[in-house]
């Protein structure tokens, strides 16, 4: 068996209407599937799902972080910030050309932005 590589990055909200709005400004996309329980997102190939909390907001955690690639790196992270997003790591290099940055959304998941001109999916 082989894995195929990464499909899709979840994030649980409270509010999941406020969220796909959010998340539709955010990443500048509508969603393609829009359901009470569950939206997803087409982010250049990837799925971006958001599904609704049950009962009370649960602890978030970055023991996994997701990182969307980008090309304007700062940019994008102070997008994120002026929406309501708070800091969680602002961007720094890790080595070459590599910048990494991540986020905190309205709801406390991490959203990881990526700069890696190394990285190639063919």
């Amino acid at each position: 068996m082989k894995f195929l590589g990464l499909r899709t990055t979840i994030y649980k909200v409270p509010d999941l209407d406020v969220a796909k709005a959010w998340y539709t400004k955010a990443f500048e996309t509508a969603p393609y599937f829009d359901e009470p329980f569950y939206v997803g997102f087409n982010i250049a190939g990837y799925e971006l799902g958001l599904q609704p909390e049950e009962g009370e907001s649960a602890a978030k955690t970055d023991s996994v972080i997701t990182y969307w690639g980008t090309e304007q790196i700062d940019a994008e992270y102070q997008k994120l910030i002026d929406l309501g997003a708070s800091e969680h790591e602002a961007p720094n290099n890790v080595g070459g050309e590599i910048v990494v940055a991540s986020v905190l959304d309205p709801w406390g998941n991490v959203i990881g932005l990526i700069y890696n001109p190394e990285f190639d999916l063919g």
